[in-house]
């Protein structure tokens, strides 16, 4: 009975930041037909986007196609201004898994239209993250942890956090010296190659060794207009 009634939370409730990379993996920025950045790309989403594991991600009607992004996501544990990238590390608290859920469709209109990208990656429950918080002790350095993806048991994304075309200390790195971060931000590090479409009724699982599984059931909601 209590296991019923247990309902697991997100390790960071309300991030005061999320700051995110795009094209962070060459192989995600191939298949977007994108060159690979010569700096780290950033955006935001905003802390009503989190959830929790399963809690479900629900899709807005009319928004069209929405996909998931997985990804690493380090939290903060310490305010952190111009921080050298030797000592950007000393600032984490540890690691989770995140999706970076992005309603597609809406994104490539943005794009095209020369517009941000806030709107299409920042509906509520776009912003899944857990099931827990590793400690960077737990995780060790270099970073080096497995990730695969799964929707309804099939493989969609499988990659090595290694695989980053920036580490985690030279993303802390080249935040800080324009953004403060402080306890309890996160980073979503960006996601590999290998994002395609979810609907309602999938069940996604995002998997980071070590971290352990993330799962969400995908729903409908009404319009967002």
């Amino acid at each position: 009975m209590l296991r019923e009634r247990f309902q697991p939370l997100a390790p960071i409730l309300r991030p005061g930041k999320i700051i995110a990379l795009g094209l962070n993996y060459t192989g995600h920025a191939q298949e977007s037909e994108k060159p690979v950045p010569e700096e780290p790309i950033l955006f935001t989403k905003t802390s009503s986007t989190v959830i929790g594991p399963e809690q479900p991600i629900c899709i807005p009607e009319g928004v069209g196609r929405v996909d998931h992004e997985l990804e690493l996501a380090v939290i903060i544990g310490k305010t952190a201004k111009k921080i050298p990238k030797e000592s950007a590390l000393d600032v984490v608290a540890g690691y989770t898994v995140f999706n970076d859920v992005t309603a597609r469709a809406m994104q490539w209109q943005d794009i095209e239209a020369k517009l941000p990208w806030y709107r299409s990656k920042n509906f509520d429950t776009f912003g899944p993250m857990g099931p827990c918080l590793l400690t960077k002790k737990e995780v060790g350095f270099p970073i080096e942890l497995e990730m695969e993806l799964r929707v309804n048991g099939e493989t969609r994304q499988k990659a090595n956090s290694r695989e980053m075309v920036f580490d985690i200390p030279s993303i802390i790195a080249y935040i800080t010296r324009w953004i403060t971060l402080e306890p309890g931000d996160v980073i979503a590090t960006g996601t590999p190659e290998g994002i395609s479409e979810i609907h309602p009724g999938d069940v996604v699982e995002a998997e980071i060794e070590k971290i352990g599984i993330l799962r969400n059931r995908v729903e409908s909601s009404g319009s967002p207009n």
